[in-house]
């Protein structure tokens, strides 16, 4: 869930942006939808072998963050177990990444509407595991 109010260009966060008139709320709409259609945008232009680049670059992201203990802000698929009002379950998360792993999930405020796409986002990922558990019951 792209969360604009935390994104920023050159330490100015995006809604700001807007106010100050550098851009249009329009514009940052369509980035976002753009950020949520991205992979399927990048499979459909590069075709064949195009689905790993973007987790392939978090990937070594996460790795130099565990091996160099940089105590990273990154978001991850992490278990979460009372943070942002979960509990028991991997879904992708705000995490502080250094040499011990994720060291902890960051339990950050969202707003009404961040909470709802969220909780969205939440309940696709409860569907997909369900789904999993329907093919192989021994997963459950």
């Amino acid at each position: 869930v792209p969360l604009t109010r935390y994104s920023t260009v050159a330490g100015i966060p995006l809604p700001d942006l807007v106010e100050m008139g550098w851009t249009t709320q329009d514009k940052l709409d369509a980035i976002v939808q753009r950020t949520r259609d991205g992979g399927a945008e990048i499979v459909g232009l590069l075709k064949t072998g195009s689905a790993f680049y973007a987790p392939a670059a978090s990937a070594i992201e996460m790795a130099e963050a565990y091996l160099k203990d940089q105590k990273r802000l990154l978001p991850c698929a992490a278990w979460v177990d009372g943070a942002l009002g979960l509990d028991g379950m991997y879904v992708g998360v705000p995490t502080v990444i250094g040499a011990g792993g994720i060291e902890r999930v960051v339990d950050i405020k969202l707003m009404k509407d961040e909470q709802e796409m969220f909780d969205k986002s939440v309940e696709a990922v409860k569907g997909l595991v369900a789904a999993c558990k329907g093919i192989d019951p021994a997963l459950g």
